[in-house]
C-alpha cells in the first residue's frame, strides 16, 4: 500500500481511500481529498511535515500523520 506520505515533490498519484474513521477522515475529505482525485506533491518540509499538495487546482498542506491514512493509486 502506497500512502500519500510516500510520495516525493512531483510524484502524483490517485486518491484511492482514506483509511482513518471520525472527524479526520471528514476533516480530510472536506478539503477535497476524495477517492478518485489526483493529488500531486508540491514539497515536503525538511522534517518530513507539513506536506504540500496540488489537489483540483489549489495548494493544500497536510500533516504527516493525515498523509499517512490516504492511500494512493501510482
Amino acid at each position: 500500500m502506497v500512502t500519500l506520505k510516500d510520495l516525493k515533490p512531483g510524484q502524483e498519484g490517485t486518491v484511492i481511500s482514506i483509511g482513518d474513521k471520525g472527524p479526520m477522515r471528514r476533516r480530510i475529505m472536506d478539503m477535497g481529498v476524495t477517492p478518485g482525485t489526483v493529488i500531486k506533491v508540491i514539497k515536503v518540509a525538511p522534517l518530513g511535515d507539513p506536506i504540500e499538495v496540488n489537489i483540483r487546482g489549489y495548494e493544500l498542506s497536510l500533516r504527516k500523520d493525515e498523509a499517512e491514512n490516504i492511500e494512493i493509486k501510482m
